[in-house]
């Protein structure tokens, strides 16, 4: 697909395609899709989110002096046995899968984060422990509505591009002309470029932009609250519902998307597609049987 067509495809991979290999592999009736249906099932699921909570709780824990004092054996291999589990969902999925399973941004990123645990967290590479809590971002991947977010939010770069660069010749301009009108007169918030370019940022911000900004600037320049009136509704108003537009924009699309794509939304006809499977299995079996019997061969 183009990335004018489908932005969500080009920056965050072909979701439809990788869903599409995942669904063939849940229908194979070999071990492959045995495996892949384990690991789908909804007991299973919904206990590696609540490992992942137990995790992220765990190292909250660890946080406090007092209770890791108290606790924090047990605390560190209840950590160590969660993160088995899920080296071994890992396991499992990368033999359900195969290469496929690095194709899949999302099992990349799972690979990532707990694989970040067995990087050795010493010397300078101490900072890497206080990554482990990293893991509780694989609730993205676990929850079905918030990776849809996720991923319209990243969908939604292009267009947010577009929208900052507006921002960027809305906020030089508004500068560059505060700065020759006001730069004199009131050099601590106007009296160069970079100034005036803060300055303008908290105004945008609606922090104070009244009594600080205004109001001080309007007693030595009376008609200068045109210049704050129009900057705030072009550059607040405007551009900051641009920016939610193309936000909401994007993740309406990753919702059709995802709901689209095979095996979101739709258990009956991927159980059904996979009882056909097994009945051509067999067919072929029996029509095998009764060839060999024709034909005098055992």
């Amino acid at each position: 697909m183009a990335c004018g067509y489908n932005r969500l495809s080009c920056i965050w991979g072909d979701n439809f395609h990788n869903n599409l290999m995942s669904h063939a592999i849940m229908t194979d009736p070999g071990w492959r899709g045995a495996t892949e249906r384990f690991i789908a099932r909804h007991d299973i699921q919904h206990f590696l989110i609540l490992l992942i909570i137990l995790n992220a709780a765990i190292l909250g824990i660890e946080t406090s002096p007092s209770a890791a004092a108290w606790f924090g054996p047990w605390l560190i291999a209840l950590d160590h046995a969660i993160l088995w589990v899920f080296v071994a969902e890992l396991v499992l999925l990368m033999a359900a899968r195969g290469w496929r399973f690095f194709r899949d941004p999302w099992c990349v990123f799972d690979f990532i984060v707990i694989m970040i645990a067995f990087v050795p967290a010493t010397g300078s590479l101490s900072v890497l422990r206080a990554l482990r809590v990293l893991r509780v971002l694989r609730l993205i991947n676990k929850i079905d509505s918030m990776r849809v977010v996720v991923s319209g939010l990243l969908g939604s770069l292009p267009g947010l591009g577009s929208v900052f660069g507006l921002i960027v010749i809305i906020f030089y301009v508004a500068a560059v002309i505060a700065t020759n009108t006001f730069g004199d007169a009131f050099p601590e918030r106007f009296g160069s470029l970079f100034a005036s370019l803060f300055t303008l940022f908290q105004v945008m911000t609606l922090e104070g932009w009244s009594a600080d900004v205004a109001r001080p600037v309007m007693e030595a320049f009376p008609s200068a609250w045109v210049f704050f009136v129009v900057f705030v509704l072009v550059a607040t108003f405007i551009v900051v519902n641009l920016l939610v537009a193309v936000i909401v924009n994007s993740i309406s699309d990753a919702k059709k998307q995802d709901g689209a794509a095979p095996g979101h939304g739709n258990e009956a006809a991927r159980q059904a597609i996979y009882g056909l499977r097994e009945e051509l299995s067999l067919l072929r079996e029996v029509a095998r049987k009764r060839r060999s019997a024709r034909d005098g061969q055992p």
